[in-house]
């Protein structure tokens, strides 16, 4: 049976991601087959396994997913990142949907995925619902990308901006992932991994990334316009290499 549980709204940041939808899919980075690879092992997932890509936006990993040959269904309730998806993937593999009530039967998928979105849920909410549709000893697995600006000339001072742009987010201000997990009970003790990939880097891509962040987009109109003018005469005007590092932490449980 599918999910009875009332509709949740979504975080008010979190609905800034449908105004990005253009620069989330330029700027954001892509995942590396070492990523998925990393998880797949660690949750027994073979190829052609079903997986659940939840919270998808542009499909950055549900490609990623698809590539190393799962059978994936990508869940978003952004209309603008959903469209974008549908465009890339296929209309098929998309749902309308959010974590606490996932359009999905109950026992469908050996895994669900969640990249840089675990936060924005009703998490102890979404976890029941991961259970339900998971099959028994399935797994969970919780992405979080760190971007390491360390080695362009920029690096520093626009960290600094982004950081002071920020203001209360679930992410920085709540209970980690693992927490949430370990209170709700009925999961493995969670396990953490930590891949690092080389990204392109060019300037133009760095500011469609630091555009498609939902407090810079949450900025009124004016304010935001000046952060952003500032952020591109500092990035435009140094020096960026043409790769830079980027973190993957891969946060890994199943249900026990």
């Amino acid at each position: 049976m599918r999910s009875t549980l009332s509709v949740v709204a979504l975080h008010p940041l979190a609905n800034r991601f449908g105004s990005v939808a253009d620069a989330y899919e330029r700027g954001r980075p892509n995942y590396a087959p070492a990523v998925v690879g990393a998880l797949a092992a660690e949750l027994g997932l073979a190829p052609g396994a079903p997986v659940l890509d939840l919270a998808a936006g542009t499909g950055k990993l549900t490609r990623a997913l698809l590539a190393f040959g799962l059978d994936v269904v990508a869940v978003e309730p952004q209309p603008e990142m959903r469209e974008r998806l549908a465009g890339i993937i296929g209309a098929d593999r998309v749902r309308n949907g959010i974590a606490e009530r996932i359009p999905l039967e109950d026992s469908t998928v050996d895994a669900v995925t969640v990249a840089d979105g675990f936060h924005w849920f009703d998490r102890p909410q979404a976890l029941v619902e991961m259970r339900r549709v998971l099959r028994p000893a399935g797994g969970l697995a919780v992405l979080t990308t760190v971007p390491d600006w360390s080695a362009a000339s920029w690096g520093h001072e626009l960290g600094t901006m982004v950081m002071e742009a920020r203001p209360e987010h679930p992410y920085f201000d709540g209970p980690a992932w693992d927490e949430v997990v370990r209170d709700a009970g009925g999961w493995t003790e969670p396990l953490e991994l930590r891949v690092t990939t080389s990204q392109p880097a060019d300037p133009e891509r760095i500011l469609d990334y630091v555009a498609s962040m939902s407090w810079v987009e949450a900025l009124p109109d004016d304010e935001r316009r000046r952060w952003l003018d500032k952020a591109a005469e500092l990035v435009r005007g140094g020096d960026t290499p043409a790769e830079l590092p980027l973190h993957v932490g891969i946060g890994l449980t199943t249900l026990a």
